[in-house]
């Protein structure tokens, strides 16, 4: 409901800005850097550094971690022809294993996330953006509040009026509603992330995409990893067949998972450790570490968003949006995470796109229906499309087929381990479904499938793409190929 507090500004009454857009993520940014570009008045409403979670305390910030972690894990997992090699005499140490200094891997994951929110910032400046650092509450249709970060609750900073309004604002951690959740070593993946110390011990709580990337990455560290997820499996929306065998490699590389293990409490030892207690079909368990990690979902950062006696028609605690992401106010768009939805950043981007579009009332948007999804995993996963048993759901006559990596001779020079890539088409029109993919480089190859899937190309259509040899994109073409036999 849009209240009686809204302004009786109309249009071409001189507003400030044409367009105000509320965060600077992936979502935030690219709106605002679009809309200026193509010449709109526009201003930037950020509380801290351009680039959001994704940049700062999220995907660009936990694969650089990543990098780092996956070079340590293969040196020690053993590289044939690669010695380690200490002290001037030159000497051949078997037993040496490669660290991690924590402290350095922390500095370059600044220096990473820093070079590229200045990168973005460049952009953003340069195509004419207003840059206003604070948080924006709506007060009405048109008007914003800008306020001190550090005192939300103090007098706004100024008023700024805008003839349409982005919300971009993105998500944050949820928080376990259990006894013990706000004890120091109970921290969020945002506390985590920044964290420069290498716990021995660690208990994920959350066996969703978070919770597997951050095991990844200290199993490769050294860490001992336990894993405790409430729900049934691994990755659960995503393909069974994905949760069962990142499963059994994070097993193999000493993980302890739980499953159906519902946590409920947290203390602080004398130690210091911190014990999580848990129940685990029926039975009370418990599970020690000097580290947890919850990474239980996230939840949309609406805090402060909407002034008294101006709200949003909602659903639930997501803010309710058409298929043009067009609020309940007509000027009024959100876009990205505080939506729902896909929460991925590529989204939020094309949904920015969109928006732009839209206010300038360009009739061709992109298609957001066919959205790929990556999970940076070792291997990696990425999917796109329908899984075999979304098809059957939908009344379509599809068939599989999938094609083991280990065949693949890059993945064999590179010793990777196992890994897949499965195909789902329409079995008549013979077009491309779906996609599923666990293996090295995943994530860079499943955008040949959401291109397939969107141009209507079909299997033979697909397969007359010729792969360069030895790649890890063989596979593509060895999958297709299954298709005619």
């Amino acid at each position: 409901m849009i209240s009686l507090l809204q302004s009786s500004y109309k249009k071409n009454m001189g507003y400030m800005y044409d367009t105000a857009v509320i965060g600077g993520g992936p979502g935030g940014y690219v709106a605002a850097q679009e809309l200026a570009s193509s010449g709109h008045k526009t201003a930037l409403i950020e509380f801290s550094k351009v680039g959001g979670t994704c940049l700062h305390r999220g995907c660009i910030p936990t694969k650089t971690l990543m990098h780092s972690s996956e070079i340590i894990r293969r040196i020690n997992s053993g590289v044939p022809g690669v010695k380690m090699r200490v002290g001037s005499d030159g000497a051949v140490y078997d037993d040496y294993k490669a660290d991690v200094d924590m402290k350095e891997l922390q500095i370059r994951r600044g220096e990473v996330s820093s070079q590229l929110a200045d990168g973005v910032t460049k952009m953003l400046k340069k195509a004419g953006v207003h840059m206003i650092e604070g948080l924006g509450t709506i007060i009405s249709e048109h008007e914003i509040e800008i306020r001190d970060p550090q005192n939300r609750d103090g007098a706004p900073l100024e008023t700024i009026t805008a003839e349409n309004i982005i919300i971009a604002t993105g998500s944050k951690p949820g928080r376990l509603p259990v006894p013990g959740a706000d004890l120091e070593g109970v921290m969020t993946s945002d506390q985590f992330i920044i964290n420069e110390r290498r716990p021995v011990s660690l208990v994920i709580v959350g066996g969703g995409v978070i919770g597997v990337e951050f095991a990844t990455i200290y199993i490769g560290l050294g860490t001992k990893v336990t894993i405790l997820e409430g729900a049934p499996r691994l990755l659960g929306p995503l393909d069974r067949e994905f949760s069962q065998s990142i499963k059994m490699i994070l097993k193999k590389r000493g993980a302890d998972i739980h499953t159906g293990a519902m946590v409920k409490s947290f203390e602080r030892l004398e130690d210091g450790v911190i014990r999580c207690t848990y129940t685990e079909k029926g039975e009370e368990k418990t599970a020690d570490a000097g580290i947890v990690l919850v990474a239980a979902g996230r939840i949309p950062q609406t805090e402060g968003l909407f002034g008294n006696g101006f709200s949003l028609e909602m659903n639930g605690k997501y803010i309710k949006t058409d298929e043009n992401r067009r609020t309940s106010c007509p000027n009024i768009y959100a876009i990205g995470d505080v939506i729902g939805g896909v929460e991925l950043a590529h989204m939020a981007s094309a949904e920015a796109r969109n928006v732009v579009r839209s206010i300038n009332g360009e009739g061709e948007m992109e298609n957001l229906s066919i959205v790929p999804g990556c999970v940076y995993t070792d291997p990696e996963i990425a999917y796109t499309g329908m899984t075999m048993d979304e098809a059957k759901a939908a009344g379509i006559k599809a068939e599989s087929h999938k094609y083991p990596m280990m065949g693949n001779s890059k993945s064999v020079l590179s010793q990777q381990e196992r890994g897949f890539i499965k195909v789902v088409a329409d079995k008549e029109t013979r077009k491309i479904l779906g996609a599923q993919l666990m293996c090295a480089r995943a994530t860079d190859m499943v955008s040949e499938f959401a291109e397939a899937i969107a141009n209507g190309l079909t299997v033979e259509e697909m397969a007359d793409v010729i792969h360069p040899h030895p790649t890890f994109s063989e596979g593509i073409t060895e999958v297709l190929r299954l298709f005619e036999k």
